[in-house]
C-alpha cells in the first residue's frame, strides 16, 4: 500500500477493524492474561506454546511403540445456563473432561489439549474465566493447554454468549489398547460416581427448571441449586492411570450422551451384555428431582444421563476388589454396579435389573 491509498479519501471517514467490532487489543490483552495459566499446565515435552503459529510437542520418550489417540468435544447447551447465571469459572473444566476422559477410555494418557473460543464481542474479563478453567481441567488431567483460537464475529453471536470447542490428543502403547475384545462372562462392572450431570442432557435439564419454576439460588440439600447443576464434569484420569499401571483393565466407558445404556454397550463384544442392578448405586438428588419434575421414565432418563455414574470400568472377577480400593484409595467413591453375562438374542447390550 502505497501512501496516496492509506491517505485515501480526505472526505470519507476512516474505518477501522474495531469499528468493524473486532478489538484487535482485547484479544492481546486476553492473550496475556491466558499465559500464566497455560504455564501451570506445562510439560517437559511441549517445545513451543501458546503465541505462536502451532504448537510443538515432544513424543514423551518412555512410549516404545506408542500410537496416538484424540478427541474433540463441546460443553453442549450447558452454556446456556452459564450465561443466565453468568458463571462462567467452571464450563472450561466441562471442556476438557469431555475430550480427555473419552481418550483415557482407550487406555491414552492426555497431553495436550488446544481450545476454540468464539463470540460476538470480546469481553476479556469472561473469556479470561473460561480459560481459566481450561487450564484448571488441563492442570487435573496432566495434560499441557498449548494453545487454540479466539474468534470475535460480530453478528453471530447474541451479546453475552459465546460458543466453546477443545480437542485433547494422548498416547497409548500400541499393546496397551484398550478395545474391549478381552472382555468375557463373568467380568465386573465397577462405576465411578459422578460428580452430577456432566455435561449431557442440559436441553431436558434446562426444559425442567423452566417448568418446576425453581430459584436457582435456592438450598438443594445443603448447596445453592445453581451450583449443583452447574457442578463440572469431574476428571477421572490421574486415578485410572494409576489403575492402568497396576491392574489389567479390559474395557472402560465414559458415561456422556445417552448414559448407561447407550454407552457401555460402545466397548462389548457383540455377544455379551452388561447386566446392571439398579440400586446398587447412590442416585444424586438432583438426578431423582429431575425425574419427578418432568415425570421423566427410568428408561429415558438411564439413556439422557449418567444418573451417578461418570465412568464404567470393567475388570475380571478376581482384580475387582483390588480395583475398587486402589480407586477408592485415589478418591474416588466406587460401586460394584453390574456383570458381563452372555447376550441372549435380541437383547440390548446394557439392561438394568
Amino acid at each position: 500500500m502505497n501512501a496516496q491509498d492509506s491517505t485515501g479519501d480526505s472526505a470519507k471517514p476512516s474505518i477501522s477493524y474495531r469499528d468493524a467490532g473486532v478489538d484487535i487489543e482485547a484479544g492481546d490483552a486476553l492473550i496475556e492474561n491466558i499465559k500464566p495459566h497455560a504455564r501451570r499446565t506445562m510439560r517437559p515435552e511441549v517445545l513451543a506454546g501458546i503465541g505462536g503459529f502451532g504448537s510443538l510437542f515432544e513424543v514423551p520418550k518412555k512410549f516404545k511403540n506408542p500410537v496416538m489417540v484424540s478427541g474433540t468435544d463441546g460443553v453442549g447447551t450447558k452454556l446456556k445456563l452459564a450465561f443466565q447465571l453468568n458463571k462462567h469459572d467452571t464450563v472450561g473444566i466441562d471442556l476438557v473432561a469431555m475430550s480427555v476422559n473419552d481418550i483415557l477410555v482407550q487406555g491414552a494418557e492426555p497431553l495436550f489439549f488446544l481450545d476454540y473460543f468464539a463470540c460476538g464481542k470480546l469481553e476479556v474479563g469472561t473469556a479470561s474465566q473460561v480459560i481459566q478453567g481450561i487450564a484448571t481441567g488441563c492442570e487435573q488431567s496432566g495434560c499441557a493447554l498449548v494453545g487454540g483460537e479466539t474468534a470475535e464475529m460480530p453478528g453471530m453471536y447474541p451479546a453475552g454468549e459465546y460458543d466453546l470447542a477443545g480437542f485433547a490428543v494422548g498416547m497409548v502403547e500400541k499393546d496397551a489398547i484398550i478395545d474391549g475384545s478381552t472382555i468375557a462372562d463373568g467380568d465386573v462392572v465397577l462405576g465411578l460416581a459422578s460428580s452430577g450431570a456432566h455435561s449431557n442432557g442440559y436441553s431436558l435439564i434446562r426444559k425442567l427448571i423452566d417448568l418446576s419454576g425453581i430459584d436457582l439460588d435456592s438450598d438443594f440439600h445443603g448447596r445453592p441449586f445453581r451450583d449443583v447443576v452447574m457442578a463440572p464434569t469431574r476428571l477421572y484420569v490421574k486415578p485410572l492411570l494409576k489403575l492402568l499401571a497396576t491392574l489389567p483393565v479390559k474395557g472402560m466407558a465414559h458415561i456422556t450422551g445417552g448414559g448407561l445404556t447407550e454407552n457401555i454397550p460402545r466397548v462389548l463384544p457383540e455377544h455379551l451384555t452388561a447386566e446392571l442392578k439398579g440400586g446398587s448405586w447412590t442416585m444424586p438428588p438432583l438426578f431423582t428431582w429431575l425425574q419427578q419434575q418432568g415425570n421423566v421414565s427410568d428408561s429415558e432418563m438411564l439413556r439422557t444421563f449418567n444418573c451417578g455414574i461418570g465412568m464404567a470400568v470393567i475388570v475380571s472377577a478376581e482384580d475387582a476388589g483390588q480395583a475398587q480400593a486402589l480407586l477408592t484409595a485415589e478418591g474416588e467413591q466406587v460401586f460394584r454396579i453390574g456383570v458381563i453375562r452372555q447376550r441372549v438374542a435380541g437383547e440390548h447390550q446394557t439392561i438394568v435389573a
